[in-house]
């Protein structure tokens, strides 16, 4: 589990308690609002998740899926939660022998990308609630999806299917690039673009602009990034779970549930 303060004045620090550092740098001030981001992995969580992308997709005139199956060793799912209401969600999916779920509208352009040994993962059914709509909660989302499926799990490119108007957004925000024309997708019954990135760029672009004020000119997402810091450390409490929970050899697609509470 990680723990964040919703106040964008306070530092952007995990609740993750690593005995062997110091503990300031995992603790928010004690009164203040936090949320957290876990993996949905009890019915309840998911329950709530599908609620909120059900909700959320319905008011913009979506179709809506079911959450993967949690058995799915190349999915897992992401929640952000304030005490026990869920306010954001996404799922990271990773490419194995069935395909991801952009292969639907894409597959060429994906292939292309497996072609060129890119090790390719997606982020899809992100939802967020609009009453909270909270720049850090999005931003530490994303950020706990990346280090999950770059630093722990190998992959380095990232696509995800938006709707043309939500394009320019993402390029501003995390710098994805147009990776094919729009099409439209059965799937949530509305049109789509396939936008990709590398995840090489942002980690640059966090460490970078990780912390950085918003007063200065810099409008992505990135200054509400962890700091690297806290980076590295959410990294080695996720690496040891993964040492923990699977002490056999893993091959690429075991992804784990790592952020459990």
């Amino acid at each position: 589990m990680i723990g964040m303060p919703f106040e964008a004045h306070l530092p952007l620090r995990s609740l993750w308690q690593d005995e062997s550092e110091n503990d300031d740098l995992h603790r928010c001030e004690v009164g203040r609002r936090l949320y957290r981001i876990r993996s949905a992995d009890s019915d309840g969580l998911r329950s709530s998740a599908s609620v909120l992308i059900n909700r959320m997709y319905a008011t913009r005139g979506y179709a809506s899926r079911p959450l993967p199956d949690p058995s799915l060793p190349t999915r897992i799912t992401l929640v952000a939660s304030d005490h026990e209401s869920t306010v954001a969600t996404i799922t990271v999916g990773f490419d194995s022998s069935d395909g991801l779920q952009v292969d639907t509208l894409f597959s060429q352009e994906v292939d292309t990308l497996r072609q060129a040994g890119r090790q390719v993962c997606e982020f899809t059914t992100l939802a967020m609630d609009q009453v909270v709509r909270s720049r850090r909660v999005l931003a530490s989302l994303f950020n706990v999806a990346y280090i999950y499926a770059h630093r722990v799990m190998g992959f380095d490119t990232l696509l995800i299917e938006v709707n043309p108007r939500h394009v320019l957004y993402y390029q501003r925000m995390l710098g994805f690039q147009v990776m094919a024309p729009q099409r439209h997708s059965p799937r949530v019954g509305a049109p789509a673009v396939l936008l990709g990135i590398n995840f090489s760029y942002i980690r640059e672009q966090g460490e970078r602009f990780a912390g950085l004020s918003r007063a200065s000119n810099e409008r992505s997402l990135y200054p509400d990034w962890f700091s690297p810091l806290e980076e590295e450390a959410i990294l080695r409490r996720l690496t040891r779970a993964k040492v923990s929970a699977a002490p056999v050899a893993l091959h690429r697609y075991e992804p784990l549930r790592l952020l459990q509470a």
